[in-house]
C-alpha cells in the first residue's frame, strides 16, 4: 500500500475482479497475488480506477490531516477555489460557502477562475502571434501528464504556460506576499500530483469530499450559514474564466481575448479519446492553425473523479454556465509575477518483449494457436498479446485470463470425472446431460457405452432416455433438495443413487453405484450368518436338554439316598429299645 502517491490500493478490500484494469486508460496496474495496486510511474491520476471499484478498495489520498496542521500555523492560509463549485454545492450560496471555510481557519477564498482567465489571455497571445501549427492546452494537468508520457513526440506542443492553478497560485501570492499558504479544493486528483511537484507554489490540494469530511466533522452545514459583509471572492470575482469547467470553456474564453480568426478550435474529453484522435498524428497541415483543448475527465471537470455525479450531466453544465459573467469587452489580464511553463517528454518506455517470449507467455495460459487468442479483454487488456506483455512485465498472472482459467477448471472435473468408479453425470433443467463418465454410460447397456464412446460426455443427450429413474432427477430439480436411495431397485438390479444440487433449479448432479452384487454377497452371508446361528442355537438347544436329563436323573439319585439315609437315623433312634430307655 502506497500512501504518498495520490491513488493507492487497500488491499484487503480488492477483490480481483480486474475492473480497474479494464477501465483504466494507460494501464497502470500491476496484480499480485489477485491484488491490484497502482504503479504510480505509469499512472496519470485520471481517477478512473477510483470511480469503478465496486468495493472501493481504490482509494484517494486523504490530506485533511495535513491540511488541520496547515491550518494551525501563524501564516494565514487561502483557498483556491476551483469552478466546478457551484454544481458540487447546488443549494449553497458564494457567502455561505466562504463563511464555511473561514470558520474552519482560512483566511480567504480565491476563484481559480482567476489564473483561468490569465491562461487564455497569455494563450490567445500565443495564438495571435504565433505559427501555423497544433498547439495543445496546458489545464488539464491529467492530460498534460498522458500526453508527455503515452504520447512523448506531441509534448513540444504543449503550450508554454502554466495550468490555471499554478497562475491563480502565482496571482495570491504576488497579491498577498510569498509568505502565504494555498490550499487547492477542487474535483481533481491530479492536483494533489501538482501539489506534490510544485510546494513552492501550491502547499496543498484537497478534493470536494475532504472538505465536506472536514465541515462533517466540524458541524458546519454552509446552507444554513449568514453570511457577513466580507465573506466575498478575493481579490476580485472571477468573470469568464468560470467556464473553464465545462467542455469548449477554455475555447470560448480564448475566442474572446484572441484576434485571430484563422485558428481552427477542437476540445478533446476524455483520454480515451484524446488516444484516438492524437496517437499516430504526425502530419499537420503546414497552413492550419489548430489550438484542442484537451480534458481527462469526459464532458469536464464538472465530471471530475471526485465529483458526486448526482444530477444529469446537463444541469452541471448549466449550472457553471449560469454563473459564467463575460466583462462587456476583452480585458487585459496579466500577473507581475511568470505563468510559463515548461513540459518536456516523460516518455514511459514501451515494453518490447521479443517473440519468443510472448509465445512463451502465451503458452503459460493455454494460447497455442491463433484461434486460442480470443481477445475477451476479460483480463482487463485489449488483447491477449497485450496480456502476455503485461505478463512479461510482472504486472499480471495467469489466473487474470478466464478462459484459462475455465479450461483448467474443465480438465481438473474431467479428470476427477474420469477417475471416479462410480457413475457420476451432471443434468441441466431440461434434463440434458452437460457431462458424464465412461462409468456411467458403462451402468446402463452397451449401446449407452457405444453412444459414450462416440461422443466423449454425452453433452446434449437425453437423461430421460437412458436412466430408468430420471424421474429422481426431476423431482430433486423441482425441489432444490438433495436426494439418497441406498438400495433402489430397478428390475433385477439395485442401485445407490446420490442427487444433489449444483446450481439449484438449473443443474444438478448425480453418483450411481450399482450395487446389486454387494447386496446379492451381503444376503449371502446374512444367509450364511442365519445357517451357523441356527446350528448353534440348535446345538445349545440339545446342551440344554442333555443337561436337562442329567440334572433329573441326578437329582433322583440325590433323594434316593437321602430317603435311605433318612431311613438308617429311624430305626438308630426307635424309643421302644430298652437300653435307650434307661
Amino acid at each position: 500500500m502506497n500512501h504518498t502517491y495520490p491513488v493507492y490500493t487497500i488491499e484487503a478490500e480488492c477483490q480481483d475482479c480486474y475492473k480497474c484494469v479494464r477501465h483504466c486508460p494507460v494501464k497502470a496496474i500491476r496484480v499480485r497475488d489477485g491484488h491490484a495496486a497502482v504503479l504510480p510511474e505509469l499512472c496519470v491520476a485520471c481517477g478512473k480506477c477510483v470511480e469503478v471499484c465496486p468495493v472501493k478498495a481504490k482509494q484517494v489520498r486523504n490530506d485533511t490531516g495535513r491540511l488541520k496542521r496547515l491550518l494551525a500555523e501563524p501564516a494565514p492560509v487561502y483557498a483556491s477555489l476551483a469552478p466546478s463549485w457551484v454544481s458540487e454545492f447546488k443549494n449553497v450560496t458564494p457567502g455561505q460557502l466562504i463563511r464555511a471555510l473561514k470558520l474552519l481557519g482560512f483566511a480567504g477564498v480565491s476563484e481559480t477562475a482567476l489564473g483561468a482567465q490569465l491562461v487564455s489571455a497569455q494563450v490567445a497571445g500565443e495564438l495571435d502571434g504565433g505559427k501555423p501549427g497544433l498547439l495543445l492546452s496546458s489545464a488539464c494537468p491529467t492530460a498534460v501528464d498522458y500526453i508527455r508520457k503515452y504520447i512523448p513526440r506531441l509534448a513540444s506542443n504543449i503550450t508554454p504556460v502554466g495550468s490555471p492553478l499554478m497562475a491563480h497560485c502565482r496571482l495570491l501570492r504576488d497579491t498577498f506576499g510569498n509568505d502565504i499558504r494555498v490550499v487547492f479544493v477542487g474535483p481533481c486528483i491530479s492536483k494533489k500530483n501538482e501539489a506534490d511537484r510544485n510546494p513552492a507554489l501550491l502547499n496543498l490540494a484537497i478534493t470536494y469530499p475532504e472538505l465536506k469530511q472536514l465541515l462533517r466533522e466540524n458541524k458546519i452545514e454552509p446552507e444554513r450559514l449568514t453570511p457577513e459583509e466580507d465573506d466575498r471572492f478575493i481579490p476580485e470575482t472571477a468573470e469568464e474564466g468560470a467556464q473553464y469547467p465545462v467542455e469548449g470553456g477554455m475555447n470560448d474564453t480564448i475566442q474572446f481575448q484572441s484576434r485571430n480568426k484563422r485558428v481552427h478550435y477542437f476540445t478533446l474529453t476524455g483520454l480515451d479519446n484524446l488516444k484516438l484522435a492524437l496517437d499516430g498524428l504526425d502530419d499537420i497541415p503546414e497552413d492550419e492553425i489548430i489550438f484542442i483543448e484537451t480534458l481527462a475527465c469526459p464532458g469536464g471537470c464538472v465530471h471530475g473523479p471526485c465529483t458526486e455525479h448526482d444530477s444529469p450531466g446537463l444541469l452541471e453544465r448549466l449550472r457553471v454556465l449560469g454563473k459564467t459573467r463575460y466583462p462587456a469587452a476583452p480585458k487585459r489580464r496579466e500577473t507581475a509575477g511568470e505563468i510559463a511553463a515548461a513540459f518536456p517528454e516523460d516518455a514511459v518506455p514501451a515494453p518490447a518483449p521479443g517473440a519468443a517470449d510472448v509465445q512463451a507467455a502465451l503458452r503459460s495460459i493455454g494460447k497455442t494457436t491463433p484461434e486460442d487468442e480470443l481477445n475477451c479483454d476479460g483480463c482487463g487488456y485489449d488483447t491477449c498479446r497485450n496480456f502476455a506483455q503485461a505478463l512479461i512485465a510482472g504486472h499480471a498472472e495467469p489466473s487474470m485470463c478466464v478462459s484459462y482459467l475455465k479450461k483448467q477448471a474443465q480438465k481438473k472435473a474431467n479428470a476427477l470425472l474420469r477417475s471416479m468408479s462410480s457413475g457420476a453425470v451432471i443434468v441441466d433443467k431440461k434434463m440434458q446431460i452437460i457431462e458424464c463418465n465412461r462409468n456411467f454410460a458403462k451402468l446402463f447397456g452397451e449401446e449407452i457405452l457405444d453412444a459414450f464412446d462416440a461422443c466423449p460426455g454425452m453433452a446434449g443427450a437425453d437423461l430421460t432416455r437412458i436412466v430408468p429413474f430420471a424421474n429422481l432427477f426431476e423431482s430433486s430439480l423441482q425441489s432444490g433438495r438433495d436426494i439418497r436411495r441406498d438400495s433402489l431397485k430397478v428390475g433385477k438390479r439395485l442401485f445407490s443413487v446420490n442427487i444433489f444440487n449444483i446450481d439449484p433449479g438449473e443443474v444438478i448432479g448425480g453418483v450411481v453405484f450399482d450395487v446389486t452384487k454387494t447386496e446379492l454377497r451381503r444376503e449371502q452371508i446374512a444367509a450364511r450368518a442365519r445357517e451357523v446361528i441356527d446350528r448353534n442355537i440348535a446345538t445349545v438347544q440339545e446342551i440344554a436338554c442333555r443337561l436337562g436329563e442329567q440334572m433329573a436323573d441326578t437329582e433322583l439319585l440325590l433323594r434316593s439316598i437321602a430317603d435311605d439315609y433318612a431311613d438308617d437315623r429311624d430305626l438308630m433312634s426307635d424309643p421302644k429299645d430298652p437300653e435307650q430307655e434307661k
